[in-house]
């Protein structure tokens, strides 16, 4: 994936240090990203430029050996140790008295799948993870209703047309958050013949464990959805996310991205709280202001601390992907707002939120989702 484009001029010799650097740095303990960004001292901004190096946690140098320290200075190029906790993509949901959620079963269903047969991945020759087989529970004494009044969740209930930033979800997940809807890149100019609805691909695909066709349901089942009265929509296509295997070299993902089928009346482009999408922006800048709504912390807003960040991201069950090219802003979400649509104040599109720590929010680049799944999000 070519990073001219994703980042500004300012920034491409320090990118060209990054990359020769990357992969020497991450082999260090602790290290879970590498990323550009400015020197900060005591939390504040120096305005100085500097590779920063992503910590789960800080640790005390007497607690980590010489190879695993991270130099002040690569070069002339000036460091910055930036902690950010653990990233995880869709961590669990809790309700009640803060037990996890699990995927909701279908009433009535007596297998994983819903009637009908549907083409799966492997048919379509995708790559799927090694771990990608479907865990489906039965919420245990929860009723619906108490689930949809669970928490400060606002945008849980049922929506038609749908917009971005309500609740969603592939039917054997928990719930995420609906983008934004897209039509086929092809058809532009043109008479599209199809139209979708953005968001994760652990949102509406199942960290690669669904079939093209599953039902995707409108609210996410851990808001009350069910089959088939809360179907919006059917999956359509995703980008495979790779994981990482021991004595193996970790393979690149770019996004966390996938899409379903809708009906067009269906499907609303606006997002609460936002508005339509007026643009894209390939090419944040630190510092830049950039806003959201999603199905969790509703609408919020955060700042652009890192771009072109390689970090490690991890799916439960051991599972952990290397995504690259990436944007981290503060943090600016919660579990369930996965999926949601960021922009900048000016309604310009950034990317699609996908992962985060109690620290940061991790984003896919808009530009790079557009293209691996050959839609517009825009006119």
């Amino acid at each position: 994936m070519q990073s001219e484009k994703l980042i500004s001029k300012e920034y491409m010799d320090l990118a060209k240090i990054q990359s020769r650097e990357e992969e020497q740095l991450l082999s260090r303990r602790n290290v879970v990203g590498v990323a550009l960004g400015n020197k900060r001292t005591r939390d504040q901004d120096t305005g100085e430029k500097a590779i920063t190096v992503l910590v789960d946690s800080k640790l005390p140098k007497d607690m980590l050996s010489q190879d695993d320290l991270i130099p002040s200075k690569i070069g002339t190029t000036p460091t910055d140790v930036q902690e950010v906790g653990v990233i995880q993509a869709g961590a669990p949901l809790t309700v009640g008295g803060g037990q996890p959620v699990t995927s909701y079963l279908m009433p009535g269903a007596t297998s994983t799948q819903p009637p009908g047969s549907f083409m799966t991945v492997s048919d379509l020759g995708a790559i799927v993870g090694q771990n990608g087989s479907a865990h489906t529970v039965r919420i245990d004494d929860r009723s619906l209703a108490a689930l949809e009044n669970v928490g400060p969740f606002k945008l849980t209930k049922r929506v038609r047309p749908a917009y971005g930033g309500v609740s969603v979800g592939h039917f054997q997940i928990t719930a995420g958050t609906l983008s934004t809807c897209a039509y086929d890149a092809s058809a532009f100019p043109g008479v599209p013949q199809r139209y979708y609805i953005l968001s994760n691909n652990h949102v509406l695909a199942n960290s690669n464990a669904a079939a093209i066709g599953d039902p995707i349901l409108q609210p996410g089942p851990a808001d009350g959805g069910t089959y088939p009265t809360d179907v919006i929509a059917r999956l359509s296509r995703f980008v495979p996310i790779q994981f990482m295997h021991p004595n193996q070299p970790a393979p690149l993902n770019y996004v966390d991205a996938a899409v379903a089928e809708g009906k067009f009346e269906d499907l609303n482009r606006e997002i609460y709280w936002v508005g339509p999408l007026r643009g894209l922006l390939p090419a944040p800048t630190l510092g830049l202001v950039v806003q959201k709504c999603g199905r969790t912390t509703n609408y919020t807003t955060g700042t652009v601390q890192n771009i072109n960040a390689t970090i490690d991201v991890n799916y439960g069950n051991g599972r952990v992907a290397r995504f690259a090219r990436q944007i981290l802003t503060t943090n600016m979400s919660a579990p369930g707002d996965s999926g949601s649509l960021i922009s900048d104040l000016e309604e310009r599109a950034v990317g699609l939120l996908f992962a985060g720590s109690t620290a940061v929010t991790v984003i896919n680049p808009i530009t790079l989702v557009q293209q691996l799944l050959g839609i517009r999000v825009t006119e």
